[in-house]
């Protein structure tokens, strides 16, 4: 019998190497966990509804009252997420935007008064103290708090469940270090952070609070399941990234093409509700900082990014140039994944050697980042001030075009205007209209492959920081940077070209199309840019695919995150579900002893097992069903036994409810080895039929793997039995797990489907494999 629990003794080596070698019970700091890394045991989720007598029970004595509620729930948890998930988003930009422009504006202080080397250890040493305060609390306080959080989203979406990523330190440290590191002049994002604070917000809310704290609330009782959590996440998410980009619509899609394994209408509906209402907020808030109470946050980062232009237009000439920011951007999106795959694993071995190295590591990218975004404009030349500017120049300050730094009264540098300010000023630089004479060539060319290697090695540090923002910047200096090569031959303004190359170096990284089109022109408010960014999407995503997979799939394959892919692998048509299931099955009976219960979950990992019924209770074995691991804990802590082996499904009714059996939330549950029984305890019986789910999924044994992998994720099944084609004495030939899937375990099984792998791939690219 196969498991879920990754760990378990027994498992076939694979004949890859291993990312994850040991685990333990503590959650990594790294943002990948490989090569010896020690992260927690990963279990999947229950999904599936247990049917068995409670669960009947409890729905046969709702009335409709308690139906009313149980929706009307739903919707006011919907506006609850979509109310606190704004108010975080604003508050988070309203903190970078003070926090990041008060260093700058002492800063710029000092550089107006010539003291330069003052005003370098003021910004070094203050971006030093935010980024070691992010990483420490990061590193103590909640490990699972570090990186964006969206693979660990998307993965739990798909049903793997890592413990802690929904935890209230989690939640904290997201924000707050967040903030930190964002602030800290590091080129990281907040949108990703975002995304795993609105999914925290959800979590928390559906299990009711937190025990651990003493925040819980009796009236969410109805959400004690995985699949109600699992719709309020997905929610979270959306409700993430509209708050980060104040992308409303953008926030349901990116839920529905990237995040989701499972998506209905009804879903669709309440996230939309909520990411309206994220939204709403927003703009009450936006509209009181205009008027000038949010210190220096005036045109912060929930201000839309202003290309608009009455008068643009293209033609059929511009359409070449957008085909080749497309091909480009895939190209660079793919060789972005690469090395930013690579760097991490790098960043884990070291990491692995302990706490300190971890906040090593952090400390020398933020004072190698000081020197670079400090010593780089020093290099550009000054340039006069453009006469009839709608803004003041040069720029003293924090934010705008016309950054003064070094340069003599009347002059700016245009170098500094993009590489010594927060990240959203620099993209409102990039995508600003009518700047076509601002930017020197060498200028943009260094800002990008500045950004484009900075934001690799930000990426794997122990903070919390996403990838969004620094993409987004990436690809608007490098498409800025074509829009001045091409320079008059094209009808588009190098704003434009800015933003067509942040769609390209998106769709190149992260492989979205939907999502990531409506985003954009949500951020943009410019609606005639669709079928431009449309295209270069498209472009950019079908040629990175051909080299590589998007980059928050690396990051989950490299955390050993066991995703189920909505396609099935050509072999898997070869195999049926019998080639994979392993044994041996452990089953119980319909009324069992205690004894071999306990013996049963002590000394196995599995969190399901089929229940036969057997003479006298059937004429033949029959499957009755299926009983997790967590209700038999359940029923022998409550210790319900009976002295004879006799069924008392009515008297076990009365003695239980179905709150007994729901589903604690993130917190671990009771574990049989903190159950103690008496002599007499372990020699008497349990009666399973009540408890057990009595119409679980089940499939033949002469089922194709591809077809069974299909059913598994699309229904979101933890557990798949497999029953004999032909009865031969046991009803069930054993269970089919998350973890019978993965490639890793099958090719362990069956090592030639390597062979045969390799020769359809000589066959096809038959060049690839000349000698040199």
């Amino acid at each position: 019998m196969s498991t879920d629990n990754l760990n378990s003794a027994g498992d076939e080596e694979s004949l890859t190497t291993p990312l994850i070698l040991q685990r333990s019970v503590i959650n990594s700091s790294s943002q990948v966990a490989i090569v010896g890394a020690n992260v927690c045991p990963i279990e999947s989720l229950d999904y599936e509804i247990a049917e068995n007598d409670f669960f009947k029970q409890d729905w046969r004595t709702r009335g409709r009252s308690q139906i009313f509620q149980y929706q009307f729930m739903k919707w006011s948890l919907c506006f609850l997420v979509g109310s606190i998930v704004s108010l975080i988003g604003f508050f988070n930009n309203l903190a970078v935007e003070n926090i990041a422009g008060m260093k700058f504006v002492v800063t710029s202080n000092m550089m107006l008064a010539r003291r330069y080397g003052m005003a370098f250890t003021v910004f070094s040493v203050s971006n030093l103290v935010l980024t070691l305060f992010a990483s420490i609390i990061t590193a103590f306080v909640a490990p699972a708090a570090a990186g964006s959080g969206i693979p660990e989203v998307k993965a739990y979406l798909n049903g793997v469940d890592a413990p802690g990523i929904f935890s209230l330190r989690t939640l904290f440290v997201k924000i707050v270090g967040s903030i930190s590191a964002v602030s800290s002049s590091l080129l990281v994002g907040k949108a990703g952070p975002m995304v795993h604070t609105g999914a925290c917000i959800a979590s928390l809310l559906g299990q009711g609070g937190s025990k651990k704290y003493g925040l819980t609330w009796r009236w969410l009782h109805y959400f004690k399941n995985d699949r109600d959590r699992r719709d309020l996440v997905t929610i979270g998410s959306a409700a993430g990234i509209a708050a980060a980009f104040r992308a409303p619509v953008g926030g349901v899609l990116f839920a529905l093409e990237e995040l989701s394994s499972w998506w209905r209408s009804a879903l669709l509906w309440r996230a939309f509700f909520t990411t309206a209402v994220v939204a709403i907020v927003l703009r009450a808030f936006i509209d009181l900082c205009w008027r000038g109470k949010c210190g220096l946050f005036g045109t912060g980062g929930l201000i839309m990014f202003d290309v608009y232009s009455a008068s643009m237009s293209y033609h059929l000439v511009d359409v070449p140039p957008v085909l080749l920011l497309g091909v480009i951007g895939g190209i660079l999106g793919s060789l972005y994944n690469f090395l930013l795959e690579k760097v991490l694993r790098i960043y884990n071995l070291i990491n692995e050697k302990g706490i300190a190295h971890k906040i090593l590591i952090a400390c020398s990218i933020s004072i190698f980042t000081s020197c670079l975004l400090f010593g780089l404009p020093w290099v550009a030349s000054c340039t006069p001030c453009p006469s009839g500017s709608a803004e003041a120049c040069p720029t003293i300050g924090r934010s705008g075009n016309y950054k003064k730094f070094q340069c003599p009264p009347g002059h700016y540098n245009d170098l500094a205007s993009l590489i010594f300010n927060t990240n959203d000023d620099a993209v409102r630089n990039l995508f600003s209209k009518d700047t076509d004479e601002e930017f020197r060539y060498s200028s943009v060319f260094i800002f990008f492959v500045t950004c484009f290697f900075l934001s690799i090695f930000s990426y794997g540090i122990v903070a919390p920081v996403g990838l969004f923002v620094p993409v987004i910047v990436t690809g608007a200096s490098y498409g800025r940077f074509v829009g001045m090569l091409i320079g008059s031959h094209s009808n588009l303004n190098h704003g434009l070209y800015a933003v067509l190359g942040a769609a390209s170096f998106l769709g190149g990284s992260m492989r979205m199309t939907v999502s990531l089109c409506v985003v954009i022109l949500e951020l943009t408010n410019n609606l005639l840019l669709l079928p431009l960014i449309m295209l270069v999407l498209l472009i950019s995503k079908t040629v990175a695919d051909a080299f590589n997979g998007n980059i928050y799939d690396l990051i989950m394959k490299a955390k050993g995150f066991p995703y189920l892919e909505t396609h099935a692998e050509p072999y898997m048509r070869q195999l049926t579900v019998g080639d994979v299931v392993t044994g041996p099955l452990q089953y119980f009976h319909g009324i069992e002893k205690v004894e071999n219960i306990v013996h049963v979950l002590k000394t196995t990992g599995h969190n399901g097992f089929p229940v036969i019924d057997e003479p006298p209770l059937s004429e033949s074995p029959v499957l009755y069903g299926l009983i997790l691991r967590a209700h038999l804990i359940t029923l022998l802590k409550k210790k319900s036994f009976l002295s004879t082996p006799v069924s008392a499904a009515g008297d076990a009714l009365r003695r239980f409810s179905a709150g007994d059996f729901a589903k604690r939330g993130s917190s671990n549950g009771d574990k049989i080895e903190d159950l103690e029984f008496t002599g007499e305890e372990m020699e008497m019986f349990l009666d399973l039929h009540p408890f057990t789910n009595a119409s679980p999924y089940t499939v033949v044994e002469t089922m194709s793997l591809a077809k069974a992998l299909i059913l598994f994720r699309e229904v979101g099944l933890r557990h798949l039995l497999v029953i004999p084609k032909i009865s031969r004495g046991s009803p069930v030939v054993g269970i089919l797990t998350r973890h019978d899937f993965m490639p890793e375990h099958i090719l362990g099984l069956h090592p030639l489907l390597i062979r045969s792998r390799w020769k359809r791939l000589r066959i096809r690219f038959p060049g690839l494999f000349k000698p040199f």
